[in-house]
């Protein structure tokens, strides 16, 4: 029962990760563009809710929708400030910017909140699982991060193949200045793009937090850094391959730390990841990219 039990509690942080990387290969998929702020967003995401919770008093439901909303707004806010006087630029200037704006928000956040570890309060409130007899216990916080890992990746191929919105983000994927001479508001796509993304950081973090619940603001930068590598592991610009993706890494982190050793599980997925680009360099499920010449 034991395996069983770190493969349920592999799943529910290859969930996370795979939430996290979800906007993270929007975001490249679309803009081609690497926002290593994402992180960072999730950081703000859980203190939105932390503080309405703790010191306001506010219905864990009315906090993730506020959480959700303002990490919204600013993952727009990020695009339109930081990243969109760079769409011409090099990849050098937009990784150096994205590493800017990171450093600021986590900045930001220790003059606001300070240094100190705090200690979050799960927004699931519902009694654990119990399976063969007892033996195998699932918290609700598991069951609800897997599934709406799953109703996200859903939602996401949905509104993409099934939307105008969605049609638009292909075509700016698949060739930004022919869709714009189509009529596809490109800004307004990518935008939209980043507001989701962000969204979807927001409700990351707040089940990251609440399987695991402390806060600070160094938050949300390892899991960003394992939720990239999720997605670069699965085929960046991969919706089924960021999902694919940060499902085995986690259960890769979780199998790691139990069998091998906790002191080098992250080593232990990032040396997959290497071995997994040695073989496949455009991840699980990614494409090779044909360049024009």
């Amino acid at each position: 029962m034991s395996f069983l039990s770190y493969l349920i509690n592999g799943l529910s942080l290859g969930s996370v990760y795979a939430i996290i990387a979800l906007g993270y290969t929007m975001v490249y998929g679309i803009a081609k563009m690497l926002n290593f702020a994402h992180g960072d967003v999730i950081m703000i995401g859980c203190y939105v809710v932390f503080t309405l919770m703790s010191q306001y008093g506010v219905h864990p439901g009315i906090s993730i929708l506020a959480a959700i909303l303002i990490c919204t707004c600013l993952g727009v806010v990020i695009e339109k400030i930081a990243y969109k006087p760079l769409r011409g630029a090099n990849s050098l200037a937009v990784l150096i910017t994205a590493i800017g704006v990171s450093y600021f928000l986590q900045n930001l956040a220790l003059l606001i909140f300070g240094a100190d570890t705090k200690s979050f309060t799960s927004v699931v409130n519902m009694p654990p699982l119990h399976l063969a007899g007892g033996k195998l216990t699932i918290s609700a916080v598991t069951i609800v991060t897997v599934l709406s890992c799953i109703v996200i990746m859903i939602a996401l191929m949905l509104f993409i193949r099934k939307t105008r919105a969605g049609q638009a983000m292909l075509a700016v994927s698949e060739d930004r200045d022919a869709a714009q001479l189509m009529g596809v508001n490109v800004n307004g796509t990518i935008s939209l793009t980043f507001a989701i993304g962000s969204g979807l950081a927001a409700i990351a973090g707040i089940l990251l937090c609440s399987a695991y619940p402390t806060l600070s603001p160094y938050t949300g930068a390892m899991p960003g850094i394992k939720a990239f590598t999720a997605a670069v592991f699965g085929g960046i610009g991969s919706i089924p391959g960021a999902f694919v993706g940060g499902l085995v890494l986690g259960i890769i982190e979780i199998l790691g730390r139990a069998y091998i050793s906790s002191q080098l599980s992250d080593a232990i997925v990032f040396a997959v990841l290497i071995l997994v680009l040695l073989i496949k360099p455009t991840g699980l499920l990614g494409k090779p990219i044909q360049e024009k010449v």
